[in-house]
């Protein structure tokens, strides 16, 4: 059996209440680890490699401020493209910053826009053009999701993107943000033994 990725960046140890919440919603569990062997280790990763994968993994990671999880997808990243390690640290580090934030295209939201900055990766990161695009749309899903538009993905298509790729881009990134969040939560949950055991009651009772 494959080690369950949301366990193990939640620090879940056996025999802990907390195996015994996410016991309560099989199928979500089992979505979410089909979901990570799908997008982050697929059989036949295509021409979106695992290089790419694992380092848009640990960008997203380490802009969220989860360290756990942005040294899982580091050993992973090494593991597969151990160049591209500093280089995807550094363009983390580069992109900080707080959100979401963005401009609503929509004018009946006009007024909730929350102008912020754009964030390009600079050429000396030496990531190459396509996973330097690819970077750059994976700060605007996280920090400028309301800006999100078919104008966005012109750099990717010309760094050599196909629909396809970029689909699973955005795919990845939609997961990852899903993923560090539940298991954010459950780690807080595993640090405050009182309240997972008390989750752990809710949940059956529902």
């Amino acid at each position: 059996m494959s080690t369950d990725i949301i366990d193990l960046l939640a620090g879940i140890a056996p025999g802990s209440p907390l195996q015994d919440v996410r016991a309560l919603r099989p199928q979500a569990k089992e979505n979410a680890q089909l979901s990570f062997e799908a997008l982050l280790e697929p059989a036949d990763p295509g021409t979106f490699p695992l290089s790419e994968r694992y380092a848009v993994a640990a960008f997203v990671a380490q802009r969220h401020g989860f360290e756990q999880a942005a040294s899982f997808y580091a050993d992973l990243l090494g593991d597969e493209a151990p160049e591209l390690v500093e280089a995807v640290a550094a363009a983390a580090a580069d992109g900080a910053g707080s959100g979401p934030y963005g401009v609503y295209r929509e004018p009946g939201l006009a007024s909730e826009s929350t102008p912020g900055p754009v964030w390009e990766p600079a050429e000396s990161l030496g990531l190459g053009a396509r996973l330097t695009s690819a970077l750059a749309h994976t700060h605007l899903l996280v920090f400028r999701p309301r800006e999100s538009a078919p104008d966005a993905l012109r750099e990717l298509v010309a760094t050599g993107w196909s629909a396809d790729d970029i689909v699973k881009l955005s795919q990845l990134v939609a997961f990852l943000t899903f993923q560090l969040r539940a298991a954010w939560g459950l780690r807080v949950l595993a640090e405050n033994p009182a309240s997972s055991e008390a989750a752990t009651v809710e949940g059956a009772q529902r």
